[in-house]
């Protein structure tokens, strides 16, 4: 367990998420400008057959733009498509008037979370699926919303539930949904770029030139050539790559949603809790698709790269493990009521 209070985590979090936002965003430019940039290496006027009068000299980035601009039409769309199809997907129905009980508290409780976040009330959704589990999404704090699954009610006291809530408001106070809609857009044009120059060089695109060498020198054809496979390689690579920091991403913010809950609640313990009753259960929430798992409090497929530490887990793993978020929410429980003030980070 590493030092430091509350705010000093919440600090550490989002300077690590933020770096990984920007290896994302430096990848998606070396895909997209790097290979403007070895077009005009190899069509410099010294380079054999592109010396002769008239020929193509790649000067204007074009690549690099298209590719950013199919990035801002993606994110766009889906920036204001994206929470409407993870609620449809999930098949939720919103909670406007309570029937029962428990759909009353929880009512109360997004209610109460939100006055203590300083949020407006986001809408809030059932999802019929017996797992416990939710999950927050939208576009900003206005235009937020909660979901829970039935399960989630059944399994939750009114602490714990409070608990849950508050880590999934945390997601929207803290600008998650905003990022993570971002990112999956990014994911989606890297993959549509990666499977362009598959089919591009599948059809005999590769032949950029077989003389490149010969008028430059061999320094100059072999900086070009390391070059160009670097760039193959990184977008044939370029959906693994790009889904595996969207997953690191995402796992950083789940450790800073666990905290702020916390923060929000004064009761780090009730949100351990329910992250054990959360875990203990036995099946998957089928009614969450693949695609929206990142966004859950736990992952919604129980696959085995979640469960513990490690290089599988960095790689693969949607969420940090289980065992070690509820160990430090223990942590933070103990130190509070040792010192009785809001408690020392882990």
């Amino acid at each position: 367990m590493s030092g430091g209070n509350l705010f000093e985590q919440q600090r550490r979090n989002r300077r690590r998420s933020a770096l990984l936002v920007l290896v994302f965003l430096l990848f998606f430019a070396w895909i997209g400008f790097g290979a403007d940039y070895i077009l005009y290496l190899s069509t410099t006027p010294a380079q054999g057959e592109f010396s002769r009068p008239g020929a193509y000299h790649h000067t204007i980035p074009w690549f690099g733009m298209l590719a950013s601009v199919l990035a801002l039409g993606m994110a766009w769309y889906s920036w204001k498509n994206g929470p409407k199809q993870v609620l449809w997907a999930s098949g939720a129905w919103e909670l406007v008037s309570p029937t029962k009980p428990q759909e009353q508290m929880l009512v109360n409780v997004v209610e109460e979370m939100a006055i203590a976040a300083g949020l407006p009330r986001p809408t809030i959704w059932m999802v019929p699926d017996p797992d416990p589990n939710a999950f927050a999404t939208g576009t900003d704090e206005r235009h937020a919303h909660i979901a829970v699954t039935e399960g989630l009610l059944a399994a939750l006291n009114r602490d714990e539930l409070q608990a849950v809530v508050a880590h999934e408001l945390s997601h929207i106070k803290n600008y998650d949904v905003k990022l993570m809609t971002l990112l999956a857009a990014l994911v989606g044009v890297l993959a549509l770029i990666s499977d362009f120059t598959c089919r591009f060089f599948g059809r005999g695109g590769a032949r950029v030139s077989g003389s490149r060498s010969s008028g430059k020198g061999k320094g100059g054809g072999a900086l070009i050539l390391i070059l160009l496979v670097i760039w193959l390689i990184s977008v044939l690579l370029a959906p693994i790559v790009s889904r595996l920091l969207a997953l690191a991403v995402s796992r950083k913010r789940e450790y800073l949603a666990d905290a702020s809950s916390a923060q929000f609640t004064r009761n780090p313990a009730a949100l351990a809790a329910a992250l054990r009753k959360i875990e203990d259960a036995a099946a998957p929430t089928k009614a969450i698709q693949h695609g929206s798992a990142h966004l859950c409090i736990a992952d919604p497929l129980g696959r085995r790269a979640n469960i513990k530490e490690g290089l599988l887990a960095d790689l693969f793993g949607t969420h940090p493990p289980m065992a070690v978020r509820i160990a430090r929410l223990k942590e933070m429980a103990y130190q509070y009521q040792k010192t009785g003030v809001m408690p020392e980070g882990v």
